[in-house]
């Protein structure tokens, strides 16, 4: 179950990078992130009404994490996230979030007391690789927008640290209720503050670009989100997200195509394929972390014992 969540997270993020680039075309990229975030609060908002889980959000206990959460993995990565996308390609957006099962094998490493080993590391190098190869081609379409792109997924992995550590009991649908919910808020405040301009020059084209950023934000970015968090509590964190973020490439090369019309070069395709390798690695890898680490959830695996020969769960 764990790598179907994991491979249903792929091929909802493989439209990510396309529909970035088209909503920001023409519009403000914080009037983006503002919209698509509410969008997705208000959806996950209705959600966690039905179901009675509004009451989390302002616990004593989780509030203030939820809230740092929201902050951090929602707020400030959508912010980066949109500014970086309407700088580059939707290719080299793509292929700069690719650097996250890294930081991830890092933060794994020094936060959660994770064994590094060389399969692991030398997946993590193989990707780099790839990643530097498939940018380097022709040059970096604008160092800034790269940058922006590099250092969102910090803030990606940061939130997954503070569930790992502080939230652990809390069901995936509250977590990914409080991101949006909280997330849209904080950075819809923040696009008020900046004057609240929405960047596009023809009215009345808002009506399609609202729809467009509606779906962008309940469908990719709130479903994603919840299919992301079911992965994570079946699967250790690094594991997860080498499966699930270096996989969008090869699965946006298509979503690409069709809405842009962008292909990917020669020296590109030699990088996605450096890409894919690191991922064979990941995917094939034994769990480097035991249950009681991972993020409980209703339907999650009953504790296994650890292997002591490969430092994860026997099952």
């Amino acid at each position: 179950m764990g790598l179907l969540f994991a491979a249903l997270c792929a091929l909802n993020g493989a439209f990510v990078p396309a529909f970035a680039k088209l909503t920001t075309e023409g519009a403000a990229p914080l009037f983006v992130a503002a919209a698509t975030t509410l969008f997705a609060g208000a959806a996950a908002a209705v959600l966690m009404g039905l179901r009675g889980e509004l009451h989390h959000l302002v616990a004593r206990r989780h509030g203030p994490r939820l809230a740092a959460i929201g902050l951090l993995g929602t707020a400030l990565a959508f912010v980066l996230f949109f500014e970086g996308a309407r700088r580059t390609t939707a290719i080299d957006t793509v292929l700069c979030l690719q650097v996250e099962p890294v930081y991830s094998l890092l933060v794994a490493w020094l936060f959660l007391g994770h064994r590094l080993t060389w399969r692991r590391v030398g997946a993590a190098a193989v990707l780099l690789a790839g990643i530097a190869l498939a940018l380097g081609e022709g040059g970096l379409t604008d160092p800034v927008g790269v940058a922006l792109l590099l250092a969102t997924p910090v803030c990606w992995q940061v939130s997954h640290l503070i569930v790992l550590r502080g939230l652990v009991g809390v069901p995936p649908p509250v977590l990914t209720g409080a991101r949006y919910v909280y997330g849209g808020l904080i950075v819809g405040l923040y696009w008020l503050a900046g004057g609240g301009e929405t960047g596009i020059a023809d009215p009345e084209t808002l009506p399609s670009r609202l729809a467009l950023l509606a779906l962008q934000g309940v469908g990719l970015s709130y479903v994603g989100t919840l299919l992301w968090y079911q992965a994570i509590a079946r699967l250790d964190l690094a594991r997860a997200t080498a499966i699930v973020v270096p996989s969008i490439p090869l699965l946006s090369i298509l979503a690409s195509f069709t809405l842009l019309g962008e292909l990917p070069t020669p020296v590109q395709w030699a990088g996605l394929a450096l890409i894919a390798t690191g991922v064979a690695a990941f995917v094939t890898a034994p769990h480097a972390v035991e249950t009681r680490e991972r993020i409980p959830a209703p339907s999650a695996p009953l504790a296994a014992p650890a292997d002591p020969a490969t430092g994860g769960d026997q099952a």
